[in-house]
C-alpha cells in the first residue's frame, strides 16, 4: 500500500492515507522553541530543554489512534444535535472524502474533507517568534448551508517531563489554568504549575471570539473520564463548561461558533500556543499574530528562509530520487539534527540528561556547514567547551546549562570513564569548517575547557588549535599492547563495552583521519615541521594497523586487553564489522591491497538488498563481557542490523577506491525515497533517513525505526555531495573529484562557496566512474581539478570532462 508521494516542485511529501504504519513526523521551530508535529496534527512542543520545559503532553508509546498533544474538533449542527469529528482524522477516526498532510520545510499542512467541510490547517513556528501557529481555514463544500463550530484542543504536561510520569500526586496538585477575555469576546487561556505562576506561563488563544472554553480534562471528556478523546462528552452540549482548572490534568479548548456557512463560504481561525514570563509580556506577540496578514508574512518568511538555505547546493542528475533527497530532504534532515542532535524525536523521548552528544553533534556540523557556517561555528565552540584539559571530551551535554556527563560510562564504574572517539571528531568538524569558509583565524580563538573551580569558573582555556592538539595527544598517549588507541568505554559503536585495556581499530582510523586534518591545517599555516610530525604519527598507525590488525581477508575490530580479537574470523559471532573495513580507507591507512580486499569482504558478508549490515553473525544471547551489543536479538540495531550510519562510510570508501557503481548502489539501497512503494515493510517516513533497519537475521528484515535524529543524515549528505558528486572544499579551493555510476552521461552541481556561486557541468563521454580529464573555469583551463576560491562574489561557470 502507498501512503503518499513526493511533490518535488513544492518541496513537500504529501501523505494521502492517515493510517501510516507508525506516526510520521516533521519538525517545527528549533530547540529554543519548537518540537515535532505528526501527520494527524498531534504535537510535542517545548521551549528550550525538552526535559525541563515541555509544554504539550505527547506520549509516543500510546497507540497511533490516540490523541497526542493537540488536535482540532469540528461540529456540524444536525438533527437537533451535533456531528462531531476531527479533520485531522485522529482521534475520532471518521471516514473521510479526502485527506492530505503536506509535510513541508518547517511546516505541516493538513487538508481534508469530512461531511462536506473542507479544512486546511497550516502548522508552523515563525522564524522570528516563539509561538506555534495553527492557521485554520474552513470551507463549506457540501452544496448546502452548514452550521459549523471549530474547537481546537491541547493538553498540557508538567514542564518537568520526567516528573509528569513519576509523581501522580504532586504534579496534578500544582497544575492550574485561568481564562482572560477581552471586550470582543476573544479569550486567552493561561496555564502554569503554581510555582511558575509569577515567572513563566503558557498561553493559548485565537483571533476570533470564543463563546466558551474548557481547561479541565476530566470535565471535557466527561463521565468521570469514561468519556473519550474520540467522543468527548463536552462536545455534545451547546457550550463548553467555562471551568478554570484549579488542579488535575489541564487542557485548553476554545469553542468558536462560525455560524451558518453558505456553500463555498470560508472562515479563518488562527490559534497561538506560546510561553512567556507573563500574559502582559505575551500580549504584543499575541496581537501581532491575530492579524492574518502577519501570519501570512511569517509563513512566507519561513519559505524564503528555506529557499535560501537549500540554494547552497543543488544537483541535477539522471536519478530523480537522488535529486529529491540531495536537494531537499537530506539537507532539511541535517538542519534538524544540527538543532536536536539525538535529543527529542518520536523515538528519543527527550527526558533525563541526554541533551546533545559530543560525537553526534561534531558529525552533524559537517552536514550543515555549507548552508549555515556561522551556526556551525557556534556549535563547534559549544562542543570545544565540554572538552577536558587532558584532551578527552565529555560524552553529552545540556545545551542550555552546558552541564555535561560521561554518558552511560557511569553505569560501569570498573570501565574507562571516557569514550575513545568523542574528542577526535572535533578535529574533523573544525577542519571541515575551515575548508568551507577559509576562516583559519578561528584556530586562534580562545575556548575554555570543561573543568570548573569551586565557584563554577573555567579552570583553563586554550585556543581552538590547542584543543585540537590536546585531542590528538590524548589518543597518542593512550594506546594498548598492539600500539593501537584504547577503546575507552566505547568507540563509535557504543554498544561494544570491553574491559579496561581493550584496543579499538575504529579509534585507530578516526585518530588517523584527525591526523590528516591536522596535516592540512599545519600545511596551510606554513608549519612544515608540525605537519611532518603528524604525518609521521599517521605512518605509525598505518604500519601498526596493517601488521597487527589484518585478519587475512578483513581488519579485526577490537583487541581485548589479553590480546583476543573481536571482529575476527576466529570469532563465532561478530566475525566482521562494517565500519572497520570502510574507515581504514577513509583514513588512508589501508594498503591498496588490504583496502580493496576489506571492502570486497564487507560486500560479500554484510551487504543485503536493503543495506549493509553493521556486523555478522549476530550474538544470540546476552554476554556481559561484550556489553550492550548483546542486549539486542540477532539482526537488530548494532547486533547485525542494518545500522545506516555506517552505510555512507562504505559509499565514501568505494568512491575513494574509484568504484562509483558500488558507491551509488549502496546509496540507493538505503535511500528512503526508494522505499515509498514498500512502506508496509519499511514503515518509517520515506522522506528522512532512519537510524536502523532490521537485518536479514531478523524475522522482520527490512523494517526501519528511529527516524530523523541520526548521523546517517550528515554522512549520507557528505557521501552524495562530496564523494559521489565529488565537490569537496579544500584549503585552497573546491576539489572536483566525482565518482559516479558509469551509466551517467552527465550531471550538474550548483554550489555556493566562500561568497561565490559555482555552476559545475560535468560530461562523462567515456562512461567512466572516476577521473577528471579536463576542467575549465569561465573558459580558462585549469592544470589541476581544484577550482580556486574567488572573492568577487560572482557566479562562475565550470565545465568538467571525465575520463
Amino acid at each position: 500500500m502507498k501512503y503518499g508521494d513526493f511533490v518535488d516542485e513544492a518541496r513537500e511529501y504529501v501523505i494521502t492515507n492517515p493510517k501510516t504504519p507508525v506516526k510520521w513526523i516533521n519538525y517545527i521551530g528549533n530547540l529554543s522553541f519548537g518540537g515535532f508535529v505528526d501527520h494527524t496534527g498531534g504535537a510535542l512542543v517545548c521551549k528550550g530543554d525538552p526535559s525541563l520545559n515541555r509544554i504539550t503532553k505527547y506520549i509516543q508509546q500510546m497507540p497511533s489512534s490516540d490523541f497526542k498533544g493537540e488536535t482540532l474538533y469540528m461540529r456540524i449542527k444536525k438533527d437537533g444535535g451535533y456531528k462531531v469529528f476531527s479533520p485531522f482524522f485522529v482521534p475520532t477516526l471518521d471516514g473521510y472524502d479526502s485527506f492530505e498532510c503536506r509535510v513541508g520545510l518547517g511546516y505541516n499542512k493538513i487538508v481534508s474533507v469530512f461531511y462536506g467541510v473542507k479544512t486546511e490547517c497550516t502548522i508552523f513556528i515563525p522564524q522570528d517568534a516563539q509561538v506555534e501557529i495553527r492557521d485554520i481555514r474552513v470551507t463549506n463544500v457540501s452544496g448546502a448551508p452548514l452550521e459549523i463550530d471549530v474547537i481546537p484542543v491541547l493538553e498540557y504536561t508538567h514542564p518537568d517531563a520526567v516528573k509528569q510520569f513519576t509523581n501522580a500526586d504532586w504534579v496534578p496538585q500544582t497544575m492550574q489554568s485561568r481564562c482572560f477575555t477581552n471586550g470582543d469576546g476573544v479569550r486567552t487561556l493561561v496555564q502554569y504549575p503554581f510555582m511558575f505562576r509569577d515567572i513563566k506561563i503558557n498561553y493559548f488563544t485565537s483571533n476570533a471570539a470564543a463563546s466558551s472554553f474548557e481547561t479541565d480534562r476530566r470535565v471535557f471528556l466527561g463521565d468521570n473520564e469514561y468519556g473519550t478523546w474520540a467522543a468527548p462528552c463536552a462536545l455534545k452540549a451547546d457550550e463548553l463548561g467555562n471551568n478554570e482548572a484549579h488542579r488535575g490534568d489541564n487542557i485548553a479548548a476554545l469553542m468558536h461558533r462560525l455560524g451558518t456557512l453558505k456553500p463555498n463560504e470560508s472562515r479563518r481561525i488562527i490559534t497561538q500556543l506560546g510561553q512567556k514570563d507573563s500574559l502582559a509580556t505575551a500580549q504584543p506577540e499575541i496581537e501581532r499574530f491575530r492579524n492574518p496578514d502577519e501570519v501570512d508574512k511569517a509563513f512566507n518568511s519561513l519559505k524564503a528562509f528555506w529557499e535560501k538555505y537549500l540554494t547552497a547546493l543543488q544537483v541535477d542528475t539522471p536519478d530523480p530520487a537522488f535529486n529529491s533527497m540531495v536537494n531537499v530532504h537530506n539537507p532539511r534532515q541535517c538542519f534538524t539534527t544540527y538543532y536536536w542532535s539525538r535529543y527529542l524525536s518520536y523515538y528519543q523521548l527527550g527526558m533525563g540528561t541526554r541533551g546533545l552528544g559530543f560525537r553526534d553533534s561534531s558529525q552533524d556540523v559537517m552536514g550543515v556547514v555549507a548552508h549555515m557556517p556561522d551556526k556551525a561555528k557556534e556549535l563547534i565552540v559549544k562542543l570545544l567547551s565540554v572538552q577536558k584539559k587532558d584532551g578527552s571530551a565529555m560524552h553529552q551535554f545540556n545545551p542550555m546549562s552546558m552541564e555535561a556527563t560521561n554518558g552511560d560510562a557511569h553505569e560501569m564504574p570498573d570501565r574507562p570513564q571516557y569514550y575513545g572517539d568523542d574528542h577526535l571528531w572535533i578535529a574533523l568538524a573544525v577542519g571541515t569548517y575551515i575548508k568551507e569558509t577559509g576562516d583559519s583565524a578561528f584556530l586562534n580563538e580562545s575556548v575554555s575547557y570543561y573543568e570548573k573551580d569551586a565557584w563554577g569558573a573555567p579552570m583553563e582555556s586554550g585556543t581552538v588549535y590547542d584543543h585540537l592538539a590536546r585531542a590528538l595527544r590524548f589518543t597518542k598517549e593512550n594506546t594498548g599492547n598492539h600500539g593501537l588507541p584504547l577503546l575507552g568505554f566505547a568507540d563509535w559503536n557504543d554498544c561494544v563495552n570491553l574491559p579496561t585495556g581493550a584496543e579499538s581499530i575504529f579509534n585507530t582510523c578516526l585518530y588517523s583521519r584527525a591526523l590528516l586534518e591536522m596535516v592540512d591545517i599545519e600545511t596551510f599555516l606554513g608549519h612544515k615541521d608540525k605537519a611532518e610530525a603528524y604525518k609521521a604519527d599517521h605512518a605509525v598507525m598505518k604500519k601498526h594497523l596493517n601488521e597487527r590488525a589484518w585478519d587475512g581477508d578483513w581488519y579485526v575490530s577490537y583487541y581485548n586487553a589479553d590480546g583476543t580479537p573481536l571482529g575476527s574470523n576466529g570469532n563465532s559471532d561478530g566475525k566482521i564489522y562494517l565500519y572497520t573495513q570502510a574507515w581504514p580507507v577513509l583514513a588512508d591507512i589501508a594498503t591498496e591491497e588490504h583496502g580493496r580486499t576489506a571492502l570486497d569482504s564487507a560486500r560479500k558478508m554484510l551487504n543485503t538488498k536493503k543495506g549493509l549490515k553493521l556486523s555478522t553473525p549476530g550474538f544470540n544471547g546476552y554476554d556481559q563481557s561484550k556489553g550492550g551489543i548483546t542486549t539486542y536479538p540477532p539482526g537488530a540495531k548494532e547486533n547485525g542490523g542494518i545500522f545506516l550510519h555506517t552505510n555512507p562510510w562504505m559509499m565514501i570508501a568505494e568512491a575513494v577506491m574509484g568504484d562509483g557503481n558500488r558507491a551509488y548502489e549502496y546509496y540507493n539501497q538505503i535511500n528512503p525515497a526508494t522505499k515509498n512503494d514498500i512502506i508496509d515493510e519499511y514503515e518509517c517516513e520515506p522522506y528522512v533517513y532512519p537510524q536502523n533497519i532490521l537485518g536479514d537475521e531478523h524475522p522482520l528484515f527490512g523494517l526501519a525505526r528511529n527516524s530523523w535524529l541520526s548521523g546517517t543524515s550528515s554522512w549520507t549528505y557528505q557521501a552524495a555531495s562530496r564523494y559521489i558528486m565529488g565537490i569537496r572544499p579544500q584549503m585552497d579551493g573546491l576539489l572536483v573529484d566525482p565518482c559516479v555510476p558509469s551509466d551517467w552521461k552527465r550531471f550538474s552541481v550548483e554550489r555556493n562557496f566562500r561568497g561565490c556561486r559555482y555552476v559545475i557541468n560535468v560530461e562523462n563521454p567515456g562512461r567512466v566512474c572516476k577521473g577528471v580529464k579536463s576542467i575549465s573555469v569561465d573558459g580558462k583551463t585549469l592544470d589541476k581539478p581544484v577550482i580556486p576560491a574567488f572573492t568577487d562574489g560572482k557566479t562562475h561557470e565550470v565545465n568538467v570532462t571525465m575520463g
